[in-house]
């Protein structure tokens, strides 16, 4: 079962902080400045939580990944003021 996840970042190196947003593209869609909207299933999380631990330095950056819920039953409560929000809908990626 896939969830709708937040991921939010701080990465204080430029070089650390764009392999970051490189591996987040992977795995969905930019939402705004160190903000990315990501339909997971365990596994993935897994796989991305893993993934961005080894590239960021502990002790000066920071992730969080939010998880809003169920994907295909979650319906999140945004407020967009200008650009519109859209949940993201499931769909092929191809990495």
């Amino acid at each position: 079962m896939e969830h709708l996840y937040f991921v939010a970042y701080d990465i204080r190196c430029d070089k650390r902080w764009r392999k970051v947003y490189r591996t987040l593209k992977g795995y969905g869609v930019w939402l705004q400045y160190s903000v990315f909207q990501c339909r997971l299933d365990k596994a993935r999380k897994l796989m991305l939580a893993d993934q961005l631990s080894l590239l960021i330095d502990r002790t000066e950056d920071h992730v969080v990944i939010i998880d809003i819920g169920p994907a295909d039953a979650v319906k999140p409560k945004v407020i967009s003021i200008g650009k519109p929000f859209e949940a993201i809908e499931k769909k092929p990626v191809i990495v």
